[in-house]
């Protein structure tokens, strides 16, 4: 991010130090050259409590700079020259006031998933100084804000960086334990929040507010089950174990392989359990020729579970009617729960009963482990 470019962009989740970055890079930027002009822009400033302006104070006085910095309520000026740091709405411009900013050498587009295209087709050509950048931080929202439709191609003239809290190495403990609680009390909206995914359309997901992500111990349980969803290209194979206690259904084992070959698959396989061999895998009946080849390599009780028109949303059901509980290293498994939906009607943004067939390998995987438990008449009782 250090390589000049026009267009620099940091997307990602919270935690992840993409505003103290550009933060001490603008800081830097003044500092080396007393001349340089940076304007920190939002799509709406109300205030500048709600602004960059204390964040960089903070990264002044950090770098043991204030000696070369004038600081006043509305603007950061430099000492020794020219240079001046200002923070603007966007919304408050028009195509003539943008002007005002034509002699500026960098801007800062703060919360750009909020900037509209209406400002970045004013903006972009108003930074027009020589060697002038434009920095965009955001936390995604929708694949179809402006902001990503300006990174959505390539170019020499432009880099986009997704980066999150996983890799902040600075990161304060307090932010990564509010992460991992996160994860354990609000699962869907974990992935948008602390992993930068897009926001999704919360009330379509099969599994909203059905399941919890924790550890369980299950010393004395017995109806231990394993399933397998077997890939195609890029789809991956994906292998799960779960457990049925009497209202709970327990997913604590996941594997998932992409292009793995047949003759590699028991090293998927064999990560669930020690005991795997001797228990019953019940599998994808689409691929008998692969259920064949475990059998002969030592998975004998591998099985092709039964399938009937149906039998999808009966899985999803018999599912549903557990209190679901997914250990907090089936990372996939749990991104899935948090995507897995119903097709929202584009003309009516009603939500329809269709299963979009996406992030479903492992949630195939745990049906066919349970395939057992239930018919196309109905579920078998589990008793606790």
């Amino acid at each position: 991010m250090l390589e000049p470019k026009r267009y620099k962009g940091l997307k990602g989740g919270r935690g992840s130090g993409k505003s103290h970055f550009f933060a001490e890079d603008v800081v830097e930027r003044m500092i080396l050259d007393p001349n340089h002009n940076v304007v920190c822009i939002r799509e709406i400033q109300k205030s500048l409590k709600f602004s960059a302006k204390k964040l960089v104070e903070d990264k002044i006085r950090e770098f043991g700079a204030s000696s070369l910095f004038d600081i006043t309520l509305t603007e950061i000026r430099r000492v020794g020259g020219t240079g001046v740091m200002i923070f603007q709405g966007m919304q408050d411009h028009t195509a003539d006031s943008i002007k005002s900013l034509e002699g500026f050498n960098t801007a800062w587009v703060e919360e750009a998933q909020s900037i509209s295209a209406r400002s970045i087709e004013l903006l972009l050509p108003t930074i027009r100084a020589e060697n002038s950048e434009i920095l965009f931080s955001w936390n995604p929202t929708n694949e179809t804000d402006p902001i990503e439709k300006l990174f959505k191609e390539e170019s020499d003239s432009s880099i986009c960086i997704h980066i999150n809290y996983t890799q902040n190495r600075l990161l304060p403990d307090t932010l990564r334990d509010e992460a991992e609680r996160h994860l354990r009390t609000s699962p869907e909206t974990f992935n948008h929040v602390w992993l930068g995914d897009y926001k999704k359309q919360s009330d379509a997901l099969i599994f909203k507010n059905k399941y919890r992500v924790a550890e369980l111990d299950t010393t004395g349980w017995e109806r231990k089950y394993f399933g397998m969803d077997f890939g195609f290209s890029q789809d991956p194979n994906a292998a799960v174990r779960v457990w049925v206690e009497g209202t709970i259904l327990y997913i604590d084992r996941e594997q998932y392989g992409i292009e793995t070959e047949i003759n590699e698959l028991h090293y998927l396989i064999d990560k669930l359990d020690a005991q795997i061999k001797q228990s019953v895998l019940r599998c994808d009946s689409a691929r008998p020729e692969t259920i064949s080849y475990l059998r002969n390599h030592g998975y004998h009780n591998a099985t092709p579970v039964k399938k009937w028109a149906g039998s999808v949303e009966d899985g999803i059901a018999f599912m549903r009617s557990f209190d679901i509980v997914i250990h907090p290293d089936c990372k996939k498994i749990i991104d899935e729960f948090s995507r897995y939906s119903y097709k929202i009607d584009k003309m009516s943004g009603d939500i329809t009963s269709i299963i979009i067939d996406a992030h479903n390998h492992g949630i195939d995987a745990i049906r066919y482990a349970l395939g057992g438990l239930i018919t196309n008449k109905g579920f078998f009782v589990v008793s606790g």
